[in-house]
C-alpha cells in the first residue's frame, strides 16, 4: 500500500513506509520546487516518469529502499531531493558493468 504522507508533492509516490526514495508519477522539469517529506527541495535536474529522488539524506553504503525492499546501496552520499540512479547506486540485482564477448 502506498504511503499516506500528505507532506510529499502528489507528483511523487512513496511506495511503502520506510522507503528512502520517492518515484515520479509523471515527468517533472528541472528547477521545480517540490515538497518532499515535509521539506522543500528544488530539483537540480528533470525527473522522468518512474525515476527516483531521495526523501531524506542517504549515506554512502546505506541501502536504497523501494517498496519496502532494498534494491541497492548508495555509492556516494545522496542528499534529500537528489536524483537516485545508477550514478550513485549499485544494484543488488544487476551487475554495474556489462561484459560483451566477441563472437567466435
Amino acid at each position: 500500500m502506498a504511503s499516506s504522507d500528505h507532506t510529499t508533492d502528489p507528483r511523487l509516490l512513496i511506495l511503502a513506509p520506510g522507503d528512502n526514495i520517492a518515484v515520479a508519477r509523471l515527468e517533472i522539469p528541472a528547477d521545480m520546487e517540490l515538497q518532499v517529506a515535509g521539506r522543500k527541495v528544488r530539483l537540480q535536474r528533470a525527473l522522468g516518469f518512474g525515476h527516483k529522488i531521495a526523501v531524506r539524506d542517504i549515506a554512502a553504503g546505506e541501502k536504497i529502499v523501494k517498496y519496502g525492499a532494498p534494491i541497492g546501496r548508495a555509492t556516494a552520499d545522496i542528499a534529500l531531493g537528489d536524483y537516485v540512479h545508477n550514478h550513485n547506486v549499485a544494484s543488488d540485482y544487476m551487475p554495474n558493468t556489462v561484459v560483451v564477448e566477441a563472437a567466435p
